[in-house]
């Protein structure tokens, strides 16, 4: 393809879909399985267009990300879209002051135009490591149905399930409100079914009340030998220095830093002794760009990086990372196996529950940049808002 794509305009719009058998919590403020409820989603669709018709699109973020957008993004229209590192040196100054929000959609959307325009997939412009990717199952969070993940036994029934559907690993969300103790029986119930036959890790996103609870759950960890913890305690993910003595007193390994934004605050982590493995994630880091710098950054430690959630462009990085252990699909539920996803995704693409092939992975797109054909008539007709620049 001749000449160099000059971006010209930049489009967003706010889409909704709805989610059926799902309800709100109002403790966790995550979205759980509440049978014969519906709720309704909105997100975002990014596109960027070009001089030459090359145009660069990504499905994700949150209001807060392009509430963040005229904070840099002025200053790219005109620019070569090609230019990704030089527009993300740019938009990293311009959100310096907004937890780098809103740089990390933009950064997706360059990198599917990128492979548009070279007619090659993301992951090989990244450099291909492998193009199948282990699953992961992470649960959503437990609630109160009588059917549904409300017992240490049901946690334990599904893990089950899940290795008999092909997947190596199941990840815990316990329910926010419940007793440190409701914790420790369900480590204890899902590592005598299926410990030792599956990878098991845990994540009480930030439940737990205390250091003390987070001792006894990572205590529990230890005696079913589980593969990794996550954001123990309520310290929000954020305490080096609180997390290097939870592994002082642990064995289990940690896995933190999903809560810290940027290549240099993961770096200050690593080195401060707060975590085992590593965590990114594109939509928080500065896109795959910024996830990429961390992914390094973590093999110059001799550490893993894991990629935090699914969707394309997630198996695109993962593709490209040799340091990683797991893509983590979700958020399930035995009654509710559909991915926290839009409807929006073509070609047959799916993250749900039957995704996984006979040895437990999902492929890497092959089709130039992100790979996947976006479905533009299903979120123009449930188009809530649209945002142009200039």
């Amino acid at each position: 393809m001749d000449g160099r794509p000059k971006i010209t305009k930049i489009e967003i719009r706010e889409f909704e879909y709805t989610m059926t058998n799902m309800g709100p919590d109002t403790v966790s403020a995550q979205p759980h399985y509440k049978k014969g409820s519906s709720l309704k989603v909105r997100t975002f669709a990014l596109r960027i267009m070009t001089d030459i018709g090359v145009v660069g699109e990504y499905i994700g973020g949150i209001a807060a990300d392009y509430a963040a957008f005229p904070m840099f993004v002025h200053s790219v229209i005109g620019r070569n879209a090609l230019d990704r590192e030089a527009i993300y040196t740019t938009a990293k100054h311009g959100v310096r002051h907004y937890a780098l929000i809103g740089m990390s959609q933009f950064d997706i959307a360059l990198w599917d135009l990128a492979g548009k325009f070279f007619n090659a997939p993301v992951h090989e412009l990244l450099g291909t490591y492998r193009t199948s990717l282990p699953g992961c199952v992470s649960t959503n969070v437990g609630d109160e149905e009588p059917d549904g993940l409300s017992t240490p036994e049901a946690y334990a029934d599904y893990a089950q399930a899940c290795l008999e559907q092909g997947f190596r690993a199941f990840k815990i969300h316990p329910p926010m409100e419940r007793p440190v103790e409701w914790h420790v029986a369900t480590i204890h119930a899902v590592g005598k079914r299926v410990g030792g036959k599956m990878d098991l890790m845990i994540d009480p996103f930030h439940a737990l009340a205390t250091f003390g609870d987070a001792l006894k759950v990572g205590w529990a960890c230890d005696e079913e030998k589980f593969l990794w913890w996550e954001d123990p305690y309520k310290d929000g993910g954020i305490s080096a220095f609180g997390h290097r003595k939870l592994r002082q007193l642990v064995r289990t390994p940690l896995l933190q830093t999903e809560h810290s934004r940027g290549v240099e605050p993961h770096v200050d982590y690593i080195i401060a002794d707060g975590t085992d493995f590593v965590r990114t994630d594109p939509d928080y880091d500065g896109g795959i760009t910024g996830a990429m710098k961390v992914a390094h950054a973590a093999e110059g430690f001799g550490l893993d990086c894991e990629v935090h959630l699914s969707g394309p462009a997630r198996r695109h990085l993962m593709a490209a990372i040799r340091n990683s252990n797991y893509y983590e699909m979700g958020l399930f539920h035995p009654k509710t196996t559909a991915a926290f996803q839009p409807p929006v995704y073509l070609d047959g693409y799916s993250d749900e529950f039957d995704a996984i092939d006979k040895n437990g992975c999902v492929q890497a797109p092959q089709k130039p940049g992100l790979g996947v054909p976006i479905d533009w008539d299903y979120i123009t007709r449930h188009t809530t808002a649209t945002v142009t620049y200039p």
